[in-house]
């Protein structure tokens, strides 16, 4: 709706400085609840059927009766109105309905500096320093709380029946059982989709992880839609492959090649770590199993009198590793490493560093759960070089692609 500009003109004659308009008793502030009041009483007469003192509301059985007054929370600090009323109580204001005192948009602020890692005290803070507006704790906490039905829908939501690729790793948090702070892990699971973009499948949390754990998330995930993984990338988690291997056979495991390198690298001094890591690059870059294994030969000749515990976590884990080589090397690129899921455990370890610890299970997840939507928004393009890796697959998983 264009405003005329003789209208602004006139709301403007007294314009001096900016406080005049968005200070705290500015004209924003004040146009705000004149037009507010003003819709609330449209909305009365639109109720009633007849307007102000209008012939029509006589002997009607329902009548105005004056206001009742209510200070809304805004962007523009507290905002006194004044609410009509009808006799008979049955006016129900749809902008500002019954129990609402916050103005539309001002939630929307209380969960954008949530999801971002602010502190209950922070984000009083914040909204008092910009705002001017004083909220309780136990307001920020129902506006956040609203979110866990949300959140349920959200981990329960029906999946895409192929993920070709899904990562899965852990993040560990400090929240309270049992009177008692203890570590807990965040389970994730990334998948990505046959056009190339990743989604977050869910997010559980456990204090330790097995066999028994990690078949309950298989399970939930093929109960949620899920009909067939690849190649599942992960960090050595305990019980995972058996797990996978008992609701998904055909998915291969693929422990992070990276992850071998970092715990390799726990071993080394500092004036080795070069070397070593240059000599494993001879191992997970060669072109063939036949040529990675007998560098790693190499590797154990050279390092096993300084470093034995290295070639022996390698030599170990081969069964897990080697499927590596026998792909293209574009796929080798997608699944070398969980870089995919460790980018996304950065920034919720960010929104994380302001908490010493979580009061319960669920709002640990809460928060994820916010930080990924933010994350997810920026998840618009295709992993790198996806077109050749899905029809890659395409050859190598022929007659999986198009299951039903």
């Amino acid at each position: 709706m264009a405003i005329r500009t003789d209208l602004i003109d006139e709301l403007l004659k007294n314009y001096k400085k900016p406080e005049d308009i968005i200070g705290e008793n500015g004209l924003l502030k004040e146009l705000t609840k004149a037009i507010i009041e003003r819709a609330l009483g449209a909305e009365l007469t639109a109720h009633l059927g007849y307007g102000p003192h209008a012939a029509a509301g006589k002997n009607t059985g329902n009548s105005r009766n004056g206001t009742s007054a209510k200070t809304l929370k805004s962007d523009l600090g507290d905002l006194p109105i004044e609410v009509p009323r009808d006799r008979n109580g049955e006016f129900e204001p749809q902008l500002i309905p019954k129990g609402q005192r916050r103005f539309t948009g001002f939630d929307d602020k209380i969960l954008s500096m949530y999801a971002r890692g602010m502190t209950t005290r922070d984000i009083q803070s914040h909204l008092l320093d910009i705002y001017k507006v004083e909220v309780s704790p136990e307001l920020i906490s129902s506006v956040t709380d609203a979110i866990m039905e949300e959140v349920k829908e959200w981990q329960n939501r029906s999946l895409e029946e192929i993920y070709p690729i899904v990562y899965l790793d852990a993040i560990m948090l400090k929240i309270r059982d049992n009177g008692h702070v203890v570590n807990k892990a965040a389970f994730l699971a990334i998948g990505i989709r046959l056009d190339g973009l990743k989604d977050v499948l869910g997010i559980w949390i456990d204090r330790e992880e097995g066999a028994k754990f990690w078949l309950k998330v298989i399970t939930e995930l093929k109960n949620r839609g899920l009909k067939d993984i690849f190649i599942a990338c992960v960090d050595g988690l305990k019980g995972f492959p058996e797990a996978i291997e008992a609701v998904f056979p055909a998915t291969q495991v693929q422990l992070c090649i990276v992850h071998m390198v970092r715990n390799s690298l726990r071993y080394v001094s500092y004036k080795d770590r070069k070397m070593v890591v240059a000599d494993l690059k001879g191992v997970y870059q060669a072109p063939t199993e036949e040529q990675a294994l007998s560098a790693l030969n190499e590797f154990e000749q050279k390092w096993n009198s300084r470093y034995p515990m290295i070639a022996k976590s390698w030599n170990s884990n081969w069964n897990r590793l080697n499927a590596f080589f026998a792909y293209p090397m574009e796929i080798r690129k997608a699944i070398y490493t969980t870089n995919a899921i460790e980018s996304l455990n950065s920034t919720l370890r960010k929104v994380m560093k302001n908490r010493g610890s979580f009061p319960t299970d669920e709002s640990s997840i809460k928060l994820l759960y916010m930080a990924i939507k933010n994350v997810m928004k920026k998840w618009t393009m295709p992993v790198r070089d996806w077109g050749t890796v899905i029809n890659q697959m395409s050859i190598i998983f022929e007659g999986r692609m198009n299951q039903k």
